[in-house]
């Protein structure tokens, strides 16, 4: 039975255009139409897309994806020297929503204990 392009969406749980996008952008090769019936899409090509959206949960970006899809068979220092980096860059995300957290915890407290109901703590703290 073939794969055509609407049953691997529906395998993957994405759109059509999604597929038809990764094929613009070269992360995935169209396969070859053939003189009837629809194009056939291989196993590989499934799997290359679970990677590409399970890179994407993990926030690599596209072009970072393709970086990785690039080093397929490089050494894995290479891959990891790019996983090393994205690491660094969740972490200084994570640092920067903690203190967002703590500013708006603050801010909340403010609010709750705020007697004068003519004015907001929030407001008066965002426009300074």
């Amino acid at each position: 039975m073939a794969r055509t392009i609407s049953k691997v969406a529906k395998e993957l749980g994405i759109n059509i255009e999604t597929v038809r996008f990764y094929e613009r952008k070269g992360l995935i090769e169209q396969p070859v139409k053939p003189a009837e019936g629809y194009r056939d899409y291989p196993l590989s090509t499934v799997n290359r897309i679970r990677f590409i959206k399970r890179s994407q949960e993990l926030g690599f970006t596209l072009v970072e994806i393709e970086g990785l899809l690039s080093l397929n068979d490089s050494p894995c220092g290479q891959v990891q020297e790019l996983a090393e980096n994205k690491l660094s860059h969740v972490q200084d995300k994570v640092k920067d929503l903690k203190k967002l957290e703590k500013a708006l915890k603050h801010m909340v407290i403010q609010c709750k204990s705020n007697p004068d109901e003519s004015h907001c703590p929030v407001i008066d703290a965002l426009q300074t």
